[in-house]
């Protein structure tokens, strides 16, 4: 590649991020800073924090961030340590389902998890039939205002993203430490502490901070729950008001500054330390075998698990194969007309080749510019190149509804960006917004193959007189093909499943993505519930094939997909 065109890409992700990351953003910022006058005022910031109903939403959004990542934390890090260290029964075929939870979003799992857990639900059923609780008693297990019910369902989802993240972490560890720590007396938990724990912080802190961020600035999940008191149900039903109302506006900036300071804060605790190895390990780590007892326990806590962060799956899944489900353990009849109704719905098939549509051009989008920016990256000595990485990983560490009011506040009548109003057309926003969400995926998955790949043979093309555009098109990329087309995969998949863009953009029905649809169906009386269940399965096979595929392809480096 001449030094030109990687000056070309260079400007061309600077111009992309600039009109489409960093503009929404400080126009949100504008309008929480800026009076009707364009005078610069703390006035509604200051109001976000005298306002109680405000101020309640940031400390439940707050409660339920810490929650969700402790929850994700401790279901996560005694399994990584337990695949790492040990060999159990069925050990590969139990670690690679504990991917399972991400193939539903978490707000179409909680239709399930409110069908079984809520106070008439199938659990307080069963616990009737089995004379626990009386006729008349009921217990809403999803706790005070259903809280805990959104904590539990985040962190089950998330965990995932924590695990692969501390495998690779684990993975990488020189076993050479943890055996001069154990010669020198320090064993046990405490060698854990010391050594092992400093050692993968990295790791913790790179899964950890998107499972933050997710969870401070979730959306549907509160939505299905009818949770109205956190800041992202505020700011979504402040939407409607945006044109005359600052408060939604310092809400959102608000959200985003917490979120950043949070990270910082992290960053600055857990992300600076230096525990560094040497660049090979001196010796080889390997699994020990332990006694039959010790293998039958990690085989069933991986199993039980995988089986509660399932339930959500489960319920869904019930609930859209159910005649009628109510206060009874099992539904009292099945049908599968629930999954013909989700395909002949008149809401539901515009909705997918809707998502079809947005989901693909974006994929198409990201391939292009992630691959080109990986190659920058990767490749070249531009000077900045490390600012282009980190240009492209940004949106991770962004909140997703942070981004969709940005888009909204910039599109509004009056702004430069006025020709991509939602509420005329939202396709090409919807696309841009995927592209900038999922970008990442494919950079850092052409980027790991990049690096696996010798320049060495691009060298000889050129030296051959291969031009070198022309050596990326017919040497490096075939060789990278695997890593782009898992990147491209999951950028598909979570663009087709994206929840705050397509909840905010979407606001018209022959508009509605899957996700939006799947919220309205919801939403509605009578058949409503069962008809976005079916519609979620489809979704979550779908998913499920795509992570299977993108696993199958990336093993180990898939956890290197959702690093900040």
């Amino acid at each position: 590649m001449s030094k030109t065109f990687a000056w070309f890409v260079y400007a061309l992700t600077l111009a992309f991020f600039g009109c489409f990351f960093v503009w929404p953003i400080g126009v949100t910022l504008g309008g929480a800073f800026f009076d009707a006058d364009r005078k610069f005022t703390l006035e509604f910031v200051a109001e976000v924090f005298r306002n109680r109903i405000y101020l309640e939403g940031l400390g439940n959004s707050l409660l339920l961030a810490i929650g969700s990542t402790t929850g994700a934390l401790a279901i996560a890090l005694p399994l990584a340590f337990i695949a790492d260290r040990y060999d159990f029964p069925a050990k590969k075929l139990l670690t690679a389902v504990i991917l399972v939870p991400m193939i539903l979003p978490p707000f179409v799992g909680a239709i399930g998890v409110r069908q079984i857990f809520g106070q008439y639900g199938a659990f307080n059923a069963l616990l009737m039939h089995l004379g626990v609780l009386g006729a008349n008693d009921t217990i809403d297990w999803l706790g005070r205002g259903r809280m805990w019910g959104v904590v539990a369902l985040n962190a089950l989802h998330l965990y995932p993203i924590l695990f692969l993240n501390l495998t690779a972490a684990l993975a990488n560890l020189d076993p050479a430490m943890e055996e001069a720590a154990e010669n020198l007396g320090c064993t046990g938990f405490r060698k854990f502490r010391r050594i092992t724990l400093p050692l993968i912080m990295p790791g913790l802190f790179a899964g950890g901070t998107i499972v933050f961020i997710f969870a401070f600035t979730e959306l549907g999940v509160p939505l299905i729950f009818d949770i109205t008191r956190v800041t992202s149900v505020q700011i979504f039903y402040g939407i409607k008001e945006i044109a005359g109302n600052p408060f939604p506006f310092a809400l959102v900036a608000v959200m985003l500054v917490s979120t950043a300071l949070l990270y910082a804060a992290s960053k600055l605790l857990f992300g600076r330390a230096s525990h560094t190895m040497v660049s090979k390990a001196t010796t080889v780590s390997s699994a020990r075998t332990p006694g039959t007892a010790v293998q039958w326990a990690c085989a069933l806590g991986f199993g039980a698990i995988t089986l509660v962060a399932l339930l959500p799956h489960l319920g869904v899944i019930l609930v859209s194969i159910a005649g009628d489900w109510h206060h009874t353990v099992l539904p009292t009849g099945w049908t599968a007309e629930h999954y013909r109704a989700a395909l002949g719905h008149p809401l539901t098939v515009p909705s997918i080749l809707n998502s079809l549509k947005y989901s693909s051009l974006a994929t198409a989008f990201d391939l292009v510019l992630g691959v080109l920016i990986a190659y920058v990256v990767v490749r070249t000595t531009l000077p900045g190149r490390g600012l282009l990485d980190a240009l492209a990983m940004l949106p991770l560490a962004a909140p997703g509804l942070v981004l969709a009011f940005g888009y909204i506040s910039m599109t509004q009548d009056g702004r430069v960006f006025e020709f991509l109003n939602p509420s005329k057309d939202p396709t090409l926003l919807l696309v841009i917004a995927y592209s900038v969400r999922r970008l990442p995926y494919v950079v850092r998955s052409a980027a790991a193959g990049l690096q696996q790949t010798s320049v060495t043979l691009e060298e000889a093309a050129q030296n051959l007189g291969c031009p070198p555009l022309r050596a990326l098109r017919r040497i490096t990329f075939p060789l990278i093909a695997a890593n782009v087309l898992a990147g491209g995969l999951l950028a598909f998949a979570f663009a087709m499943l994206e929840v705050s863009d397509s909840l905010v953009l979407a606001q018209k029905q022959r508009d509605f993505p899957i996700t939006k649809a799947i919220y309205e169906l919801f939403q509605s009386m009578g058949e409503g519930r069962f008809v976005a269940s079916a519609l979620g399965v489809w979704a979550m096979v779908f998913l499920a094939l795509t992570i299977l595929a993108t696993s199958r392809l990336l093993g180990k480096k898939l956890g290197a997909l959702f690093r900040v």
